[in-house]
């Protein structure tokens, strides 16, 4: 088996070091992509430090990958060396339940296989995109328009399809009023697509030390959530809210912003529970709902999505010897608006 250079948790408790992983060997129907840069997202801080539960070590996350195709097993059809690819949070699903019958693989009934922390087919745990190569079965790889920069597609492959996903799911457009809660990795996205969408977007977020930003990304409004009048002069407002944090927030607040038949989407993924009363639901006729990243199909169709409108993600690209400290910023909401590793620096 292929031995890559990697980045990887020792454990729940250590810093992320340079090391190795064994990848597979080419199958007939895999894509070896050689990788160029690999966002960080916060699951990949919940995941090695063990928020979302125990994991195996050594672990290296990244599910926010692009990289150029550099060999393809001999029965691909989809990719070609030396094209622009990309590879999200699964690798993998049973392809046959009725949600991957049609195309949510995100929601396969028999549990798709995650980039990383997840038990393959072969047995072994899946490795991430912190590492210079991904061998990835061609029906998991995602084709990566050349009008958009690089290294700022690649936090499209989660916090991308990630807010896309429920603004495309819940009609968000002309006559909409959206609201994303949160302008962070995931926030500054469902801005850009709200917007691009043609709706109405308003940005809430904690202060409005944002604001500027959040403006100029589509913003047509912007809010302080630490502002209690806030609350009392949006109450009723939205059509669709799309929570974007993923730490303990006030739902009951968030749904008093609901028109009546609104929805709030958390998309953000707190450890911890988020409280619902049933009247912040009931007296408006309002829902409470979750939604994941998206299939291979929709997710591609965000790609070209991007490219059409020219999207893509606000990036600081960092040195592979800069992870640590850059998940310290991530912690402290301390990044505008997505740290991207250059995979070059890993050798």
């Amino acid at each position: 088996m292929p031995t890559v250079t990697a980045y990887a948790a020792p454990s729940a408790t250590e810093p992320l070091i340079k090391t190795t992983i064994e990848r597979r060997e080419l199958g007939p129907r895999d894509v070896l992509i050689e990788i160029k840069y690999s966002g960080i997202c916060h699951s990949d801080i919940h995941t090695v430090r063990g928020d979302w539960g125990p994991q195996q070590y050594p672990l290296a996350p990244g599910h926010e990958i692009v990289g150029i195709v550099t060999e393809v097993g001999a029965e691909v059809t989809k990719h070609a060396v030396g094209g622009r690819a990309g590879v999200g949070c699964m690798v993998n699903s049973c392809r046959e339940c009725e949600q991957c019958q049609k195309g949510n693989e995100q929601y396969c009934l028999n549990g798709n296989i995650g980039t990383y922390a997840a038990v393959d087919v072969d047995g072994t745990i899946t490795q991430g995109g912190y590492t210079t190569h991904i061998v990835v079965d061609e029906d998991f790889v995602l084709r990566v328009p050349e009008s958009i920069p690089f290294e700022a597609a690649a936090p499209l492959l989660c916090a991308g399809i990630t807010t896309y996903s429920p603004l495309h799911h819940w009609n968000a457009g002309p006559g909409k009023k959206v609201a994303i809660v949160g302008l962070g990795g995931l926030g500054h996205m469902g801005v850009k697509f709200a917007h691009a969408m043609g709706a109405e977007v308003t940005v809430l977020s904690q202060t409005l030390k944002k604001q500027e930003d959040g403006l100029r990304l589509g913003g047509d409004h912007y809010y302080a959530t630490s502002d209690p009048a806030t609350f009392a002069t949006l109450a009723g407002t939205f059509d669709l809210i799309v929570n974007t944090v993923s730490a303990q927030v006030d739902i009951n607040a968030y749904l008093s912003l609901l028109k009546v038949d609104g929805t709030l989407v958390n998309v953000g993924a707190p450890a911890e529970p988020l409280p619902v009363a049933a009247f912040a639901l009931l007296m408006g006729r309002r829902s409470f709902a979750g939604s994941g990243i998206g299939g291979i199909q929709e997710t591609q169709e965000m790609l070209d999505f991007c490219a059409e409108h020219g999207i893509a993600s606000e990036v600081e690209v960092i040195g592979a010897d800069q992870i640590n400290e850059a998940y310290e910023r991530v912690l402290a909401s301390d990044v505008r608006y997505r740290f991207v590793i250059d995979a070059a620096t890993m050798n």
